[in-house]
This record gives structure tokens, C-alpha cells and sequence, in this order.
């Protein structure tokens, strides 16, 4: 199957402009700028063809909305690999990194996949509230998919949360390592931020494992680095993946390690041209390909 990246790339750079350039931050306490945000994602898997829902509820008294696409699997339908990424920012960012970049590589992935039936289900989320003063708390959107999802018995063999995908830097020391690893494992890290990181708890290692063989088969262009680390590290729960952690999942962290690289991280020149779409295209295909072997 030839792979147009031009398409996917393009694709991508009107997702981010739209989420960070035209409608900018996006936050519950600006109504109209999640309501064009919703708008703007149901828009884009309607023209796929791709049936969504809506998964409202309370958010410290406002109404949150997670969206949901699902496509039933066949042989083992009951177990399910999800993929998500937040799209709400702080209010003071247009988070084109943080996390439009996410949520454009989350659409682009159904957008590969919208045709792909698998032994299981796929599942594609776009959470609301995971930034403050939501993080940590039961208003996530996140932790109130997961606890839905323990609820109802659902079998997530995998979730695959996109944190922040679109920063890279070629530049020697433009890495730097999370403060919780030991000085004495630092030397097994990257100095550049030129790669994407898998980040898994220890329970999630063979997740973490099959994951990197499938992003592999999808591109050979962009470095992953990929790692399961104990939960005590706290950076490693920073985003919606720990929801999952919580209710007994596992679940990886995709992510260009945001403000251990970037330096836009909740600031105001967190703005689209700021990304490297060649590489985010490279990130679309290796997830795609990750998620068609999970799937079966």
C-alpha cells in the first residue's frame, strides 16, 4: 500500500491551525471555544464515515464531553485497544503542542484506520479536562472514561494516550532527563529530542514491547524511544494515561516529553508554527501501524 505522506501531513497542519491557530485556548470556562472544538472533531470523523458519541458529565458543575469512536472487532471483539488524547489546553496557551498535536495524530490514525476491521475493537477518544484545575481529580475526562470502562466490565487490553507529539530538536542537549531517574541511568537516555517516547508503568511492559514492534513496521524515519518505569517517577503520570493506570489497565504514554523539550510547554508561543509536521506524519504512521497490529 503506497503511503502519502503529503496528504497526511497536510492534514495535519490544518487539524493544529484550527485547534490552536483559529479557535486558540480551550477551556470550560470558555464555552463556545470547547463547543468549536467538539464541532471540529465531530466534523472531521463525520466526513470519514465514522459513527461518534458523546460522553457528557459533571465537571465541578459543568458539563464535560468526552467523544468517542468505536469499530467492533470480530474474533475477539470483547477486548478493546484504545487510543486518546485530551483537547483541552490551560487558558493561557493556544496548545498547538499541548495538545493539538495529539489530537490531529488521533484523527489522522482513524483516518488511516477507518476501513481496518480487527480480531478486536478499536476505540478512539478525545478527552476533555486534563489540564487544571481538572488534572489529578475525578473531573478528568479520562479517569471518568476508565472508571466507566471498569464499570461496565470492559476488557482494555491496551491504551495508547498521545501527549504532546510535535516537538523535535536535532540540537545536542535539547533532551534533558526527568528528575526522578536516578544521575547513574541517565547516561541509557537520549541528549537530543529528536524521538517520540513510549512510556509504560512496569505492569504495561508487554504492551510498551508490542507496541515499539508495531510503530517500527510503520516507519523507520523517526527514533522511538521506549521504556516502562516505576509510578513513583512521578513525571511518567502526568497525562491521561494514569487514569487507566488507576483502574488496573495497561497504558502508554506517546509523547515528545513536553517541558523535559519544550519550551512553549503552557506558554503563549505554544503556537503552530512551532511544530515539526514531517516528524508528526513519521509519529500518524508508526501509531497506525502500532494500532493495526494490537488490533489484530
Amino acid at each position: 500500500m503506497s503511503i502519502d505522506r503529503e496528504s497526511i501531513e497536510s492534514n495535519l497542519r490544518l487539524h493544529v491551525d484550527r485547534l490552536a491557530g483559529l479557535i486558540g485556548p480551550r477551556t470550560l470556562s470558555q464555552p463556545k471555544t470547547i463547543q468549536a472544538t467538539i464541532g471540529y472533531i465531530e466534523g472531521q470523523w463525520s466526513e470519514m464515515g465514522l459513527i461518534h458519541t458523546r460522553e457528557c458529565y459533571d465537571a465541578d458543575g459543568d458539563e464535560a464531553t468526552n467523544l468517542i469512536v468505536e469499530r467492533h472487532g470480530t474474533k475477539r471483539a470483547d477486548e478493546i485497544v484504545l487510543l486518546g488524547a485530551h483537547y483541552d489546553t490551560v487558558y493561557c496557551t493556544p496548545g498547538a503542542d499541548d495538545n493539538a498535536s495529539a489530537v490531529a495524530v488521533l484523527l489522522e490514525v482513524s483516518r488511516l484506520l477507518r476501513e481496518h476491521t480487527g480480531k478486536r475493537t478499536a476505540r478512539f477518544v478525545a478527552f476533555a479536562c486534563e489540564e487544571p484545575p481538572y488534572f489529578n481529580l475525578d473531573s478528568m475526562g479520562s479517569q471518568h472514561h476508565a472508571r466507566q470502562s471498569r464499570g461496565r466490565g470492559d476488557n482494555i487490553v491496551g491504551m495508547l494516550c498521545l501527549e504532546m507529539v510535535g516537538y523535535y530538536s536535532l540540537a545536542k542537549g535539547s533532551q534533558t532527563v526527568p528528575p526522578g531517574i536516578p544521575k547513574w541511568m541517565h547516561r541509557f537516555f537520549p541528549q537530543r529530542g529528536n524521538f517520540l517516547a513510549a512510556v509504560g508503568n512496569l505492569p504495561s511492559w508487554k504492551l510498551c514491547w508490542r507496541f515499539r514492534r508495531g510503530f517500527k513496521r510503520g516507519t523507520r524515519r523517526l527514533p522511538l524511544f521506549s521504556i516502562c518505569l516505576p509510578e513513583k517517577i512521578h513525571e511518567i503520570r502526568l497525562s491521561d494515561n494514569s487514569s487507566f493506570w488507576d483502574q488496573g489497565y495497561p497504558a502508554l504514554m506517546l509523547t515528545d516529553t513536553s517541558f523535559l523539550r519544550n519550551p512553549n510547554y503552557h506558554q503563549a508561543t505554544d503556537t503552530p508554527d512551532t511544530l515539526d509536521y514531517p516528524r508528526m506524519t513519521e509519529v500518524t504512521l508508526g501509531v497506525a501501524s502500532a494500532m493495526r497490529k494490537l488490533l489484530g
